[in-house]
């Protein structure tokens, strides 16, 4: 027999699904896809190389240049020349694509809260703070 499952874990997991369940639904009225929608999360505050932004997605890199190809084909987004690599390029938002990563994200945050409207301010900024990004952790 399995063990119980731990309560937290459990909780997370139904938690991810929920948010994902937000944000497959507001990419689909965008007509984009749920990778195309993290790549303009991503992009909101870096300009990456191609590289890059194929590390924060977790994807090789051929399969990430069909997807800026896409992208930069509906205007969402533009590659730029790296400064410091000839050879290379950065990829940056269009204004079409800032406008469009700033109005999924409002609707994703609306889509959410009703997942967290029950938590009050204080348990909101401790369940920020523990799940935020460890800048010191490798990887």
């Amino acid at each position: 027999m399995p063990p119980d499952p731990d309560p937290l874990v459990d909780a997370l997991v139904r938690t991810a699904y929920d948010v994902m369940r937000v944000v497959t639904r507001v990419a689909a009225s965008h007509d984009v896809s749920v990778t195309q929608m993290r790549v303009l999360g991503i992009l909101r505050d870096r300009e990456p190389r191609l590289s890059e932004l194929a590390d924060y997605l977790g994807l090789d890199k051929s399969s990430i240049s069909g997807l800026v190809d896409r992208a930069v084909r509906r205007g969402l987004l533009a590659r730029r020349p790296d400064q410091e690599d000839g050879r290379a390029s950065r990829v940056l938002l269009t204004a079409a694509g800032r406008d469009l990563a700033r109005s999924a994200a409002g609707q994703v945050a609306d889509g959410i809260e009703p997942l967290v409207a029950h938590l009050t301010r204080s348990e909101r900024a401790t369940l920020a703070r523990l799940f935020a990004p460890d800048p010191t952790a490798a990887g």
